[in-house]
C-alpha cells in the first residue's frame, strides 16, 4: 500500500466521482481506478458502492477512510517535523500575549531575538486575559505571555519579572504630589477597578486581601487602557502597573508603599504539547533575556 494509493482514495471518496477526482488529482481516469483496484485487491474488499462513475463509501469504506485521514495527517506532522529539525533557525512561533504587553514587552522581545533569527516568522495573537488562556488550551498558540501566572495543571511556566504597582491619581488630586502612598489611603477615593474578564483583576484582589484594602469601586472597566483613560478623565483612582502605553495626559503616579502591590508576567506553554524547534528557540531566549538581564528588565 503506497501513499499516494491512500491520497487517491480520501479523494474520490470526497468528490464521490472518479473522473473528478482524476481530475483533481491530475492524473487520468483509467490510471485513478486502476490504484482503486489495487487497494481494493490489497484490503480484500471493495469500499464503494458504484453507481456508473458516482461512488459512494460503503461500512468498509468508512470505517478506512478514518483511519487513512489519520494516517496521512500524521505523515504530515512528521515531514514537518523533520523539516523543522533540519532547519531549526527557520519556522514559525505562534505567539498569545496579554493585550498591555503588546506596546512595549512583546516588540522589544521579539526584536532582540529577530537580531539572532531573522529567519524564523511569528503569528501573533493578544487579548485580554481569558482570550489568551483559550488560544494556549486549545492550540491555537504555542506559547502565552501572561499576567498574572496561572496555576493550571498540565501547563509549564517561567516567571520572567515582577514589577511594583502604582497608584494613579487625576492631575490635581490631593495626592498627587506625594513621593508614596499606601494602599489604605485610596480607601475612600472613588476607585477604578478591573472586571473578573481582566487577568489583571486577580493580582489586585490578591493585593487587597493581604493589606485588608476596600476599594469603593464606581467604575469596572475591561481592560488596562480603560482604566488609565477613566483616571486621566478625573473620574476616579486606580492601581497599574507601570508602562509606556497606560501614560496618559493629566495623571499622575505614585508608588506604593504595601509591599505585596506587586505583579508578575510569565511564559507559558502546555505539557506534552509538541513544541517546533523554533518555538523551542524563542522560549529558551526569552527565558535567558531575564535570567541574565541583557537589558534592563522591561516594565509591563
Amino acid at each position: 500500500m503506497e501513499l499516494n494509493q491512500m491520497e487517491y482514495f480520501l479523494t474520490v471518496a470526497r468528490t464521490q466521482h472518479v473522473t473528478k477526482a482524476a481530475e483533481v488529482l491530475n492524473i487520468t481516469q483509467p490510471a485513478l481506478s486502476h490504484s482503486l483496484a489495487k487497494l481494493e485487491e490489497e484490503l480484500g474488499v471493495q469500499l464503494f458502492e458504484r453507481s456508473g462513475r458516482n461512488v459512494q463509501l460503503n461500512r468498509y469504506g468508512k470505517l478506512f477512510a478514518g483511519r487513512v485521514e489519520e494516517a496521512l495527517r500524521q505523515v504530515g506532522l512528521g515531514k514537518q517535523e523533520i523539516s523543522e529539525l533540519a532547519n531549526p533557525e527557520s519556522g514559525v512561533v505562534s505567539l498569545a500575549f496579554l493585550n498591555i504587553l503588546g506596546s512595549e514587552v512583546v516588540p522589544k522581545l521579539i526584536s532582540a531575538f529577530h537580531r539572532r533569527y531573522p529567519a524564523i516568522r511569528f503569528e501573533l495573537e493578544q487579548g485580554n486575559y481569558q482570550t489568551v488562556r483559550g488560544l494556549l488550551d486549545s492550540g491555537q498558540s504555542d506559547l502565552a505571555i501572561v499576567s498574572p501566572c496561572s496555576n493550571i495543571m498540565g501547563v509549564n511556566r517561567a516567571l520572567l519579572f515582577e514589577t511594583d504597582l502604582f497608584a494613579v491619581v487625576p492631575e490635581g488630586h490631593r495626592l498627587g504630589e506625594r513621593n508614596s502612598v499606601w494602599m489604605k489611603e485610596l480607601e475612600d477615593e472613588p476607585f477604578i477597578d478591573h472586571n473578573p474578564n481582566c487577568g489583571f483583576r486577580a493580582v489586585l484582589e490578591r493585593s487587597y486581601r493581604q493589606t485588608g484594602f476596600t476599594p469603593k469601586v464606581k467604575y469596572q472597566a475591561e481592560d488596562l487602557q480603560t482604566v488609565a483613560g477613566f483616571v486621566s478623565a478625573g473620574l476616579g483612582v486606580a492601581l497599574l502597573p507601570p508602562s509606556k502605553g497606560l501614560r496618559l495626559p493629566n495623571m499622575s503616579w505614585i508608588p506604593v508603599k504595601d509591599p505585596v502591590c506587586r505583579c508578575e508576567v510569565g511564559l507559558e506553554w502546555k505539557d506534552k504539547r509538541y513544541l517546533s524547534p523554533a518555538v523551542r528557540l524563542f522560549r529558551e531566549f526569552v527565558i535567558e533575556f531575564y535570567e541574565k538581564k541583557e537589558v534592563e528588565a522591561l516594565p509591563v
